[in-house]
């Protein structure tokens, strides 16, 4: 019997321990143009999307020639040395290491006789392995279905393996099963009925957003490289500084902490407030990770996530310090930011995980940087204190006289500023603050210094 993707072994199935988990055997395939900056990094992060996907690899094979075969992507010589070292190795699906065009995956498909995936692909299913709320799994199918629609011809071996489901109809679980003889209209059907759940989905999360911004309190979002360390700064900021959830409730929640690749999918937002004495929280998201090549019907499925960045009014860009490709991260973050028009918003770069290079005297902060160690909860208290010097930069301190009949006003103070000093008095109440300048000139007529 064929091997089951990962994602759906691991729902299927059950597994909770991994060591138990049958990987399926697979070949890496790569083709090196020159054209890449670093190919064999690309090659290394394969691997290691291919194990996030719960896949064994049992050999990699590299061309070098200066184009691509617009048939094989590979020269047909290294077609049948992949065949051959497949069958040695026992490989179940052959993985190549960039996205192939629908006729290159037929034609593969055909002259190797074993399930042909791509980078794409591996990505699709980590993602479906990792999706946890309805949105996140209404998003992953919603972009394999996209994904699959122009390779329906000669992929009906690959999609009889993702079994289907009750009612006709296809479900959000696992991989987003797709049925052996699915065809285009069924498809196309599938994906209308998931852009309408997900519409409504974003009309709620689009409501939550606009009260947010109608909100005083700035928005601070978490950016960067997958398994940089996000969710260990969110966890961190929380459990030392964390005011309430986003919804109001008392208690505070964290989020999915692991050393693996696209750990969080879902965009979480929670209220930090460092200095209560001050009152000066914000908000802080943390949403998925970014990498390089990611697919762009991830990007397109994941929007309405993806743009909790957008209304940010400070970046916080983390950084694993420690992976000598570091710099690499940074630029494809860049390069995804500005595809989500959001280059242009304010950032605090945090080179995370710097404790694992044997740097001393941590943390290390040098203007808008800071060399920190998360998950050793060193640096947290520093970089709190620059979110607070960005965020509430515009602060200024004003006295005020305001009528008895407008506590709306005093109360309005009392929440979003820091009250220095109060008192009652016959025509009202004098209170001084530390303020937003434009909360300052917005009251000005009430001004009085003593």
């Amino acid at each position: 019997m064929a091997a089951l993707y990962g994602a759906e072994r691991a729902e299927r199935e059950g597994y909770t321990n991994m060591e138990e988990i049958n990987y399926t055997k697979v070949l890496l395939v790569g083709l090196d143009t020159g054209k890449e900056q670093d190919f064999d990094h690309s090659m290394e992060e394969l691997k290691s999307l291919a194990e996030a996907a719960y896949k064994q690899v049992v050999g990699i094979i590299v061309q070098r020639m200066p184009a691509v075969n617009k048939a094989f992507y590979i020269g047909t010589g290294k077609v049948e040395e992949v065949r051959e070292y497949a069958g040695q190795c026992e490989a179940e699906e052959v993985v190549f290491d960039n996205a192939l065009s629908p006729s290159q995956v037929r034609n593969l498909g055909r002259e190797l006789g074993l399930p042909v995936l791509d980078r794409t692909n591996l990505i699709l299913d980590i993602f479906a392995i990792r999706a946890q709320t309805k949105e996140a799994k209404l998003q992953v199918e919603t972009a394999r279905l996209q994904y699959f629609l122009p390779r329906l011809v000669g992929m009906r071996e690959n999609l009889s393996r993702q079994g289907g489901t009750t009612g006709g109809s296809l479900s959000n679980r696992g991989a987003g099963e797709t049925k052996l003889e699915l065809d285009r209209r069924k498809i196309e059907h599938r994906i209308s009925e998931l852009r309408k759940d997900l519409d409504e989905i974003a009309g709620a999360r689009q409501t939550m957003r606009k009260k947010r911004s109608q909100s005083p309190i700035p928005k601070v979002a978490l950016v960067g490289y997958t398994n940089a360390g996000k969710s260990t700064i969110m966890n961190r900021m929380v459990d030392l500084y964390g005011d309430n959830t986003e919804n109001g409730y008392a208690e505070k929640k964290t989020v999915l902490e692991k050393d693996m690749l696209f750990a969080t999918l879902d965009t979480n937002v929670r209220c930090i407030n460092p200095r209560k004495d001050e009152n000066i929280p914000f908000f802080l998201s943390d949403t998925v990770g970014f990498i390089d090549k990611l697919p762009h019907g991830l990007v397109k499925a994941f929007r309405s996530t993806l743009e909790e960045v957008k209304y940010a009014d400070l970046l916080i860009q983390v950084v694993d310090f420690s992976d000598e490709h570091y710099r690499q991260h940074m630029e494809v973050t860049a390069e995804t930011l500005k595809e989500l028009e959001a280059g242009d918003i304010p950032q605090i770069v945090v080179y995370n995980k710097a404790d694992k290079c044997g740097m001393p005297e941590l943390p290390r902060v040098n203007g808008g940087q800071i060399h920190m160690a998360a998950s050793l909860g060193c640096g947290m208290e520093e970089l709190v204190e620059m979110i607070k010097e960005c965020v509430y930069a515009d602060r200024v301190e004003a006295a005020f006289l305001l009528p008895y009949d407008k506590g709306g006003i005093v109360s309005y103070f009392m929440e979003n500023a820091t009250v220095l000093e109060q008192e009652y008095r016959e025509d009202g109440v004098w209170i001084r603050v530390s303020c937003r300048k434009s909360d300052a000139d917005k009251y000005s007529i009430y001004q009085k210094s003593a």
